[in-house]
């Protein structure tokens, strides 16, 4: 069981790419098992993968979160390389990012993208969106990656048997980063070029909406995980707006001794209540969240690392 390489590589609709995924991977690691799961494509994924070598299986909820979820439960392995199936990465470079795992006694090495066409899949706009979002989790989880949504990694099985994923679509690299930075996994990154897709290979990623989804991600996760910080904002932001509300009314009453905006005043006051439990909640939530996270934690450390 424990004792190879495997190369998971989650599809839809790639018939025109796999087969060259495929046939570099079995030349840059011909050591390696080759995983593809097709999620519920309507072309011939599928066949083509298999006719290309590698072991084929079905995945029909659609999602990469569902995929991931999928491939990260049924293989067993030391070493677990991920890559999207639509030939944009360099998988020459996987050796060396394989090595780099195995002789630092790695968790993870990402691939950051490099590209020399801005016009092409790797538009300045998803770079700046990634730089963005990628920016964003490091504010509020601590330092992080620079390209949090590649979807090029190599992971050692401590990792993956311990990532406990509730994402179902492009978000899974977000709350993949965060898991790594939550229970300390060790990670380095390696710059890789990033090519465009061939003509007639169309993305299946939407800009805007999966853009939204991965931020609302980020916004579900720091809540969740984060939760002292999170209401922590909430109860101040009730609380300067209900102090800005009220200083006026203080003024006029301590000019007339008569409050004449009686609705401004309840809101308010109501403002004041909700600062005050915002926090309350934040302290509570906090307590419940430091528990869930020594059991992330441990769970984590119970598996061997790869040297070990």
């Amino acid at each position: 069981m424990m004792n190879k390489i495997a190369v998971l590589i989650p599809c839809y609709n790639e018939e025109l790419t796999i087969s060259r995924v495929v046939n570099d991977f079995q030349e840059s690691l011909p050591e390696a098992t080759i995983y593809v799961y097709d999620n519920a494509s309507t072309d011939n994924t599928s066949k083509v993968a298999t006719k290309a070598g590698a072991l084929v299986f079905q995945e029909p909820n659609k999602g990469k979160g569902n995929v991931v979820r999928r491939m990260f439960a049924d293989i067993e392995a030391n070493i677990y390389v991920i890559v999207d199936g639509d030939d944009t990465y360099e998988a020459s470079k996987c050796p060396e990012m394989i090595e780099q795992v195995v002789n630092n006694n790695l968790d993870m090495v990402v691939a950051t993208r490099k590209t020399t066409n801005s016009g092409g899949e790797y538009r300045w706009g998803h770079v700046f969106g990634n730089w963005m979002l990628t920016r964003s989790v490091s504010l509020i989880f601590g330092h992080g990656f620079t390209d949090m949504l590649s979807g090029y990694r190599v992971m050692s099985y401590r990792f993956v048997k311990s990532f406990p994923i509730t994402s179902k679509g492009f978000e899974i690299e977000t709350e993949m980063t965060v898991h790594a930075l939550q229970v300390g996994a060790s990670y380095q990154e390696i710059e890789t070029m990033y090519d465009s897709r061939p003509e007639g290979s169309e993305s299946k990623l939407n800009t805007f909406k999966d853009g939204f989804r991965i931020l609302w991600m980020i916004l579900l996760l720091f809540k969740g995980e984060k939760p002292f910080q999170f209401f922590g904002l909430l109860s101040l932001l009730f609380f300067v707006v209900s102090i800005t509300l009220s200083i006026p009314l203080f003024t006029t009453y301590i000019e007339t001794g008569l409050v004449p905006k009686i609705p401004t005043a309840v809101l308010s006051t109501g403002l004041m209540i909700l600062s005050f439990f915002s926090l309350i909640s934040g302290v509570i939530l906090d307590s419940m969240s430091r528990l869930k996270l020594e059991g992330k934690r441990a769970n984590y450390l119970s598996y061997k690392s790869l040297n070990r």
